[in-house]
C-alpha cells in the first residue's frame, strides 16, 4: 500500500511538472488577460477544465449577496470604535444607523465586475487619498466587492462516502494559501493537516483557500486544477491573492462553509506556514465544557494594538481611513472558533465594512457578536525563543507555532511523535 501510494504521488508530481514545463515552452498558453477582462478569461479556462472534471463541480458561480441581517450589534463594538470623521469609521456608523432603522447596513452588492467605487467617489470622501500607497488605494476601490466567482470547489468536502451530509466533522482546518505554495500545502497534508479520524473517533478535514496569481506571475491555474482534482482540498475564487484581500478570503470562506460544511464543530483558520500540534489541539477541544464550546474564539491574543501610521510598514493604516484603537484580536497566523458561530459571523460581516487587516476585521466581527478572544499560552504566533527552536520537548505540548518552512514542519512533526523522544 505504501509503495502504491508513493507511486501515485510521484505520478501526480511528474504530471504537474510536465504541464508547467509545457507552459514554459509555450508562453502563449500562459498569456494573461488584460485587467478589465480577467474575470471572463479565467472563468473560461475553468469551464474548459470542467468538461473533463465534472465530478469536482468546478463551476464559476457568484455567491449571492447576503440578506439584510437581523441582528443586534453589541455595545462593546460601539464603545471600542469611536464615531469620528475617518472614512472607515463613517462607513461603520452609517451602516449601524441603517441597521438600527431596519435597513441594509452595507448595501451596494452589485455584480462582481461592477462593484468598484469610482475614483471620484473616493476623492470626495477621502480628502488625502492621493497620499495613500497605490495598493491601499486599490483596496478602497474594491471594499464593497464581496462575491467573487468560485473557480475550484470541493462541494463534497464534508459529506460522507455515501454523499450524505456528514454531521460528524469535528474540526475543519481552513488554511489560507497562495497558488504558488504547493510545497507548503504538501507539507501540511503530510503532517498536521492530514485528514482522517483520530483514535477517539473525531473527524478532521482540511481545505486550502486560494485566490488567483498575480498577472505578472506564470499562470498556475492548470497546475492548481490538477492538484485540486487529485487531493480534493483546494477551493479557489476569482480574486487576486494578496495581503489586502485576506479579508475578502475570510468573507467568502464563511459563506462557503455555511453552504458545504454547516455542521462542523470547530474551525481552525490559519496560514500554510504555521506548525500545528493536531493531537494537542484535539485534546484541548475535547476538554471544553459546553458553554465555552459554543462561543469559542481562541488563539494568541494581541490586546493593546493600535494602527501603524508608518507608510513604509506592511500594516500601515492612514489616520484619515481609520481613527481609533484596535479591538483585542487573535493573531491571524492561527486561531480557533466554534462552528456554532459561522452563521452569526456571516451576518456580522454584512454589517462591518471591510478592513484591510484580516485578523483585526475578524475581531471586529466577533466583537459585534459580543464574543471576546480568549488567550491560550500554547498558541505562539511570534515563535519560541531562538535557543529553543530545535528543542522537541519545548514543542511537544504547544498547539501552534508561527512560522516554519515545509522541511522544518515535516522534521518537527516526525520528531515530536517519535517513540524515541523522552521529555
Amino acid at each position: 500500500m505504501r509503495l502504491s501510494r508513493t507511486f501515485s504521488v510521484m505520478v501526480v508530481l511528474v504530471t504537474l511538472f510536465m504541464v508547467f514545463f509545457y507552459l514554459t515552452l509555450n508562453p502563449d498558453m500562459g498569456t494573461r488577460a488584460r485587467p478589465e477582462n480577467i474575470v471572463n478569461h479565467r472563468s473560461l479556462r475553468v469551464q474548459e477544465i470542467d468538461a473533463k472534471t465534472q465530478s469536482l463541480e468546478q463551476k464559476s458561480v457568484t455567491v449571492p449577496p447576503p440578506e439584510v441581517p437581523n441582528m443586534t450589534v453589541s455595545a462593546m463594538l460601539r464603545q471600542t470604535i469611536p464615531q469620528n470623521t475617518a472614512y472607515w469609521n463613517r462607513l461603520l456608523y452609517s451602516g449601524l444607523k441603517k441597521l438600527d432603522e431596519g435597513g441594509d447596513p452595507v448595501g451596494n452588492y452589485s455584480d462582481w465586475s461592477h462593484c468598484r467605487d469610482a475614483q471620484e467617489i473616493l476623492q470626495t470622501n477621502v480628502h488625502d487619498i492621493s497620499s495613500y500607497p497605490p495598493l491601499f488605494q486599490s483596496f478602497l476601490q474594491v471594499m464593497k466587492c464581496r462575491s467573487p466567482p468560485l473557480l475550484l470547489n470541493q462541494p463534497n468536502k464534508c459529506r460522507s462516502s455515501k454523499g450524505e451530509e456528514d454531521s460528524q466533522t469535528f474540526l475543519l482546518f481552513a488554511i489560507k494559501s497562495n497558488p504558488r505554495n504547493f510545497e507548503q500545502r504538501q507539507a501540511v497534508r503530510e503532517t498536521w493537516g492530514k485528514e482522517g479520524v483520530d483514535h477517539s473517533g473525531l473527524r478532521v478535514r482540511t481545505v486550502f483557500l486560494v485566490g488567483t496569481a498575480s498577472l505578472d506571475d506564470p499562470d498556475l491555474n492548470p497546475l492548481l486544477s490538477l492538484e485540486a482534482k487529485y487531493f480534493g482540498d483546494i477551493v479557489q475564487w476569482e480574486f487576486h491573492d494578496s495581503f489586502f484581500n485576506l479579508t475578502l478570503k475570510m468573507n467568502v470562506f464563511l459563506q462557503w462553509t455555511l453552504t458545504h460544511c454547516p455542521h462542523v464543530s470547530y474551525v481552525f483558520s490559519g496560514d500554510d506556514d504555521v506548525f500545528v500540534n493536531t493531537p494537542a489541539l484535539l485534546s484541548y477541544l475535547k476538554s471544553l465544557d459546553a458553554s465555552k464550546a459554543s462561543r469559542l474564539y481562541v488563539g494568541h491574543v494581541i490586546s493593546t494594538a493600535t494602527p501603524i501610521r508608518d507608510p513604509k510598514n506592511k500594516y500601515y493604516i492612514p489616520l484619515s481611513f481609520y481613527d481609533g484603537p484596535y479591538p483585542a484580536y487573535a493573531g491571524g497566523g492561527g486561531y480557533l472558533f466554534s462552528g456554532a458561530l459561522l452563521q452569526p459571523l456571516s451576518t456580522a460581516r454584512s454589517v462591518i465594512p471591510f478592513f484591510p487587516i484580516d485578523d483585526v476585521y475578524a475581531a471586529m466581527c466577533f466583537m459585534a457578536l459580543g464574543v471576546s478572544p480568549e488567550p491560550h499560552p500554547s498558541f505562539l504566533t511570534f515563535d519560541v525563543k531562538v535557543e529553543d527552536r530545535e528543542n522537541l520537548c519545548v514543542h511537544k505540548d504547544l498547539i501552534l507555532i508561527h512560522q516554519r518552512s515545509p522541511s522544518q514542519t515535516k522534521k518537527l512533526w516526525k520528531g515530536i511523535h517519535s517513540p524515541l523522544l523522552t521529555c
